[in-house]
Order: structure tokens, then sequence, then C-alpha cells
């Protein structure tokens, strides 16, 4: 039971998974000119160690060298097409559907049980680095990863530029008593994998609408009402939450049923370990649920604000509008051309008009800047 305390170290090396975009390499350019060029990795793990061949192994060496050694063949592939994926789907009797699925990508996370092979689909999350969120950031960019699990097969098909799953090959070669136990072992590795990003993203959009939150309810802004915070940023960062949502609330149930249900491609030692990557999936989803929420609240509190900003200026422009009609009037009054009116030839006319104009806006003025108006 050792290799089993030590699995959470192997596939999880650390607790935050770094945010760096992570390219896989190209697969050796000696490689059989047969072999699809868009496998990355081809390896065949016989009782948990590498088999060393001294050279590239096509798909179908790889599985004729299982078929007659035993162990079992990793094969990693990157965006393949139709054409490239077909020989290595032959040569091990996946269903079409699922081929299908594969090749076209842009799929719901699922679990799918075949005669001979699980079909899993994984939704990977990259969080993009930026200065300043704005109305255009991209925060979260997706990839996916499809794992065909066989008896003696395991098949990774990876679509995006992100989500390279070379460092975990390698962290699983080093625990060579967690390989033996065979596709199921490096499935769950994958699992958990995919988990601990959504982990690691989610804390960073945190950190984001952290920062948007501030800016909304800073007690330090002009008249109560914050100027500096878009709708548009908020509503960017809500779209970037709800992709975020779309690839974590969908696998919850296939993690579920890796954990709960006895399979056979699933070894009963690693099968316990699902239910550990469900929880951790369930606290994800909880969160970016929260977020999706949290998200409409301050956006509703920033268009309340802007609202309260609106009729505010408009206040102001009424007391302002207040003010001024008083010598209009008076200015309207005396500019009527009529010969007879009172006070039009008296010497201090003037004077005091002005002196009752000024007094009265100043009057006007005080009340409506004590009621709050100005």
């Amino acid at each position: 039971m050792s290799m089993i305390r030590d699995l959470r170290a192997v596939v999880r090396p650390s607790s935050r998974v770094s945010l760096r975009k992570e390219t896989s390499a190209p697969y050796d350019a000696t490689r059989d000119p047969a072999t699809p060029s868009a496998v990355v990795d081809c390896a065949v793990y016989r009782d948990g160690a590498r088999v060393e061949s001294g050279r590239p192994l096509s798909p179908q060496e790889a599985m004729r060298l299982v078929r007659r050694d035993g162990g079992f063949v990793w094969i990693g592939l990157h965006e393949p097409t139709e054409s490239e994926f077909a020989g290595i789907a032959g040569e091990f009797g996946l269903h079409p559907l699922a081929v299908e699925d594969a090749v076209q990508a842009h799929q719901r996370p699922k679990l799918e049980r075949y005669d001979d092979s699980l079909f899993t689909v994984f939704k990977t999350i990259h969080y993009v680095e930026h200065d300043r969120l704005t109305a255009n950031s991209e925060v979260v960019e997706t990839g996916e990863v499809m794992c065909f699990t066989g008896r003696d097969f395991f098949i990774t098909v990876r679509h995006g530029g992100q989500g390279s799953l070379r460092a975990l090959r390698h962290r699983l070669q080093d625990d060579p008593e967690l390989l033996a136990k065979g596709p199921s072992a490096v499935l769950h590795a994958i699992a958990n994998h995919v988990v601990d990003g959504y982990i690691a993203v989610a804390d960073a959009v945190q950190d984001d609408i952290d920062e948007v939150e501030t800016e909304v309810f800073s007690p330090g802004r002009k008249g109560g009402v914050s100027r500096g915070v878009d709708s548009a940023r908020i509503y960017q960062l809500k779209r970037e939450v709800l992709e975020f949502k779309r690839a974590v609330a969908p696998l919850l149930r296939p993690m579920q049923l890796l954990s709960e249900r006895p399979m056979r491609l699933v070894d009963p030692d690693i099968q316990k370990y699902f239910r550990d990557v469900a929880d951790h999936l369930a606290r994800v989803q909880e969160q970016v649920m929260s977020f999706d929420e949290l998200l409409n609240s301050i956006l509703q509190a920033n268009l309340a604000q802007a609202s309260v900003a609106q009729n505010e200026d408009m206040r102001k422009i009424t007391a302002w509008a207040a003010i001024i009609a008083v010598p209009t009037m008076v200015c309207g009054v005396y500019g009527m051309n009529f010969d007879h009116m009172p006070e039009l030839h008296w010497k201090y006319g003037y004077p005091v008009i002005m002196g009752i104009t000024v007094v009265l806006c100043l009057g006007i003025h005080r009340t409506l800047k004590r009621n709050g108006w100005l």
C-alpha cells in the first residue's frame, strides 16, 4: 500500500499548479515515417517502467510489443486530423463515435463507456496573465484532453495550445509502483492534474473579482460613486467565469461515476482516489457558482451606482438652472421695451436690482447646498 500513499505526491506536486502556459515538444524527428505527425509521444510501459527501444516507436509497433510481452502503451497526440487518427483508431478498435468526437473537439466534459474502452473528455483551463482587467481582457483560455482507456492501452488526444501532459508523464515514470497499476492510474493522474489546474485558476480569478469589487465599493470615491469601473469590464469577467463554469460543472458527474461504480477497466485501488478528485471538483464548482452570483451582484451595484451618479448630475444641473433663473427673470423683465416702467430712470435702480439679484442667487445657492443638491 506504500504506492497508494504516495499517489497524491505524484499527481499533485504542489498545492498551487503553475499558471504558466506549457507547450508540448514535438515528437522526435527521427520517428518512423508511418507514424502520424500528431503523435507527441508513444511508449510502452511494463511493470511500471518505460520500455526503452532505442528509437521512437510507432503506435502499431508499440501495440505489437504489448500484445507479445504484456504491459500497456501510452500514446499522446496533439490535434490529429481524421486521417492521422484513423490508423490508430483501427489498431486499437476505438468506437467511431468517440473517434469523431476526439478529432472534431469542442465537446462537453463527459465519460462514455464502450465495449473495451472508456472515453473521457476533460476541459483544460489556463489563466491568462494580464496587468489590468479591461473590457477585452481574456481571463481564461480553454483546451481539451480526450482520453481512451483500454485494458492495455491509454491514448490522449489534446486540443489547444496549453495543457501539455509531458511533465505529468515524467512524474508518473518516476513512480513505477503507480504505473504498474495500468492505464487507470494514468487516467486518475490526468483527472487530478486537470482539477488541480481548476483550483489554481479559481484562485487567480478570485483575485480579479476582488480587484473589481474593491473598485466598485471603494469608500474613497468622489460623491460615493465609482467613476473608474466600466460595466463592460465586469461583464467581460462574467463571460470568462461562465466559460470556466462550462468546463467544471459537467465533469462532476463523470468523476462521481469513476469513484462510485466498479468498472473492469479501472483498478479498485485507483478507483477510491477518484473520490478525492470529485471532492476537489465539487469545491471548485461551488466556488465558480459563487463567482457568477457575486459578479451579478457587482454588476447590478455598478449599474445602480451609475444611475445614482446620473441622478446626482441632474440634480446639480437643476440647482444651477434654478440659480440662473433669477437673473434671467430680472433681465427679461427690464429688457422689455416699455417707456413707462418703475425705477427705469431712477439713479440707484441698477445697483439696487443687481444687489437684490445677487442676494437671491446666494440665498438659493445656500438652500440647495444645505439640502445636498450642490
